[in-house]
């Protein structure tokens, strides 16, 4: 009974081991390209503004109906007792009424609603971008970090194969016991700021696994480049931000909700003036001898005398205000914004550059003298390519 359970168990692990390591090794290292369409799958304010699009489907159809009203059917039976020589008889009438709006609510209802798929469509685009530039950020951030753990790795191997030279001049008498001690010491150092790197990718890692809405655990290692394209300032001005800043998703959105909120201060304004209701009403009356065929025509008009719809209208002036201020606030936040990307352009390219070149991985050295650069002017440095990936990130948008 032990031998086929253990056949079972082998045949079983054979099964799994395969498809397991398939699994491994199918997950490669994480790219740009790829980090910026998981981003745009799992971002939950992407997937809410969509999610909007039915609704805002929705009240467009319905405002691009021909009346905004339903027509209302009714029908009546009628039985009449007389005495004779009439008797009794029955009657019966067939009426249709459709109410009808004459302040011009269609149009402005249509206007609205075509604003506001308008600025929902805008909103998704602002939401995608976004998605966008914050995976793009926190990729490249990932990036400087695994970076700066390579160079402390290798300044590790430096100061460790500085400290067994120091140690071999020492017993040779050529060093001093001090000499091996500060030796030793920068070496632990190096070990502890190796940590401490480890834990800031660990952190970064964290961070972008937040972007892509993935466990921490399931970001692999990334790829890509942190550089600049070649050239001094980058392929943009500042009239270029100022002139692009107003056809910028977030500034429709908001100047589409403006339209909107004015299209419904129309809707609303217009409803003071009552609805039109025409009728259509045909029946037979009268006795079985002399039955008649009555059709009747009606109007009926609702006097607007207490109710003006002050409040509605009141309600769509705030809002229009409100989105209003909205505009005119984002719109004046931009310039400032632009001038600041414009003015640091030049400068912000040629610092990269300096900062990469100085902080290229020094080339293996078998001399017995410390290296030099010093163990602090090297993490200073891996730290400013660091902050300088978080602040020049790439526009992914």
């Amino acid at each position: 009974m032990r031998f086929p359970l253990l056949a079972l168990a082998f045949v079983l692990a054979a099964s799994t081991v395969p498809a397991r390591a398939q699994t491994t090794a199918g997950v490669g290292p994480l790219t740009l390209a790829e980090a910026l369409r998981l981003a745009e799958t799992a971002s939950p304010a992407l997937r809410a503004r969509e999610a909007q699009l039915a609704a805002a489907e929705g009240s467009r159809r319905e405002a691009a109906s021909l009346l905004f009203n339903n027509p209302e059917l009714s029908v009546e039976r009628t039985r009449r007792r007389a005495t004779a020589p009439d008797g009794s008889a029955s009657e019966w009438g067939l009426g249709i009424a459709q109410p009808i709006e004459i302040g011009g609510q269609q149009a402005r209802r249509r206007e609205a609603a075509s604003a506001s798929m308008e600025a929902l469509r805008a909103e998704i685009e602002d939401a995608r971008r976004q998605a966008r530039a914050e995976a793009a950020l926190r990729f490249h951030a990932v990036l400087a970090a695994q970076r700066r753990v390579r160079l402390e790795q290798r300044s590790v191997e430096l100061f460790d194969s500085t400290a067994q030279a120091v140690a071999k001049r020492r017993s040779a008498g050529e060093d001093t016991r001090l000499d091996a001690n500060v030796a030793l010491i920068e070496a632990e150092r190096a070990r502890n700021a190796l940590a401490v790197s480890q834990e800031h990718l660990q952190d970064a890692k964290g961070e972008l696994a937040t972007a892509l809405q993935l466990p921490p655990s399931a970001v692999p290692e990334v790829v890509g480049d942190l550089g600049v394209p070649s050239g001094a300032p980058l392929p943009y001005g500042l009239e270029q931000l100022l002139a692009s800043a107003q056809a910028l998703p977030r500034q429709r959105a908001l100047a589409a909700r403006e339209a909107a909120a004015r299209a419904r201060v129309g809707v609303e304004r217009a409803s003071r003036y009552p609805d039109v209701t025409v009728g259509l009403n045909v029946g037979r009356e009268g006795p079985a001898d002399g039955r008649e065929r009555v059709t009747t025509l009606s109007l009926s008009v609702p006097l607007p005398l207490f109710k003006r719809n002050d409040a509605a209208i009141g309600q769509a002036l705030s809002e229009a205000t409100q989105a209003e201020i909205e505009r005119a606030s984002a719109t004046r936040d931009a310039r400032p914004r632009c001038g600041a990307c414009g003015a640091g352009s030049t400068a912000s390219a040629s610092a990269w550059r300096a900062c990469s070149a100085r902080c290229s991985p020094p080339p293996p050295t078998t001399s017995s003298s410390p290296p030099s650069r010093g163990r602090r002017g090297r993490s200073a440095c891996s730290t400013n390519c660091s902050s300088t990936a978080r602040r020049w990130t790439p526009n992914a948008t």
